[in-house]
């Protein structure tokens, strides 16, 4: 049965502010998924050391990847990854709309991959919303609309997922829910999935959506003396399979 996991790792700093991607990779081992998306990743930035966390994490799991960077200034560059131990191909990366009306707002952006399950095609789309409400409703019609999941690209069973930065009740959860089925609630076994902050999680902004053609059987956020430190996310897991 495959294995999704979505994972804010905040730049591999942990709770108690030390650096460790070291720790980030025992989290995901942990899981053993097959696909994983991960966002507020550094690469080659002075603040952690210019490692490059998406190939380290990658490295750690023998897994492919690819990075798509929201931010970049000369050489640092910062944002989102997708890696996979199934054969896969990148389909595309952009940068999502910002909010003209609040000035030095954090650039977002969205990676998208097709990866190949028993034969068959899957589309992978990994995000990272705004902090603003009206930002992200920009950003979610955008996901939602031609250039993302009304692509003539993207047919088939698809997993949209990520860090969204809204919870269940937001104009953005509607907006998305309109074009994809949220696997939470589709989970045969209900657990708990909220994922923010990891040492007390109250909150659901980590979300998994899914198109027809994947059947859910749970989605949980780990809750352990690791992943309540390793980030200030838990990670968010789904097992699923293709009908």
């Amino acid at each position: 049965m495959p294995r999704i996991v979505t994972y804010n790792v905040h730049r591999c700093v942990g709770n108690d502010r030390r650096l460790d991607v070291a720790r980030v990779a025992a989290v995901l081992a942990a899981l053993k998924p097959d696909i994983v998306a991960l966002q507020e990743l550094d690469v080659g930035r002075r603040r952690t050391d210019r490692t490059d966390q998406a190939h380290e994490i990658a490295r750690r799991l023998e897994m492919s990847h690819h990075f798509h960077a929201a931010l970049e200034v000369e050489e640092e560059r910062y944002g989102d990854a997708i890696l996979t131990r199934y054969p896969e191909r990148l389909v595309k990366v952009g940068a999502l709309p910002g909010y003209d009306r609040i000035r030095a707002l954090e650039p977002r952006g969205a990676l998208w991959i097709e990866v190949e399950i028993d034969g068959r095609p899957v589309q992978i789309i990994n995000t990272h919303l705004g902090l603003v409400p009206r930002e992200q409703q920009l950003q979610a019609a955008h996901l939602a609309g031609p250039a993302w999941l009304e692509h003539a690209r993207c047919q088939g069973p698809a997993i949209l997922l990520g860090d969204f930065n809204a919870t269940a009740s937001s104009l953005v959860y509607r907006t998305l829910t309109q074009r994809l089925l949220p696997a939470r609630q589709l989970a045969k076994r209900k657990q708990p999935t909220s994922t923010f902050p990891s040492q007390l999680p109250v909150l659901r902004i980590d979300h998994l959506f899914v198109s027809r053609g994947i059947e859910v059987h749970d989605v949980s956020a780990p809750f352990d003396p690791l992943t309540r430190v390793a980030s200030d996310h838990l990670p968010l897991v789904m097992d699923f399979d293709l009908t």
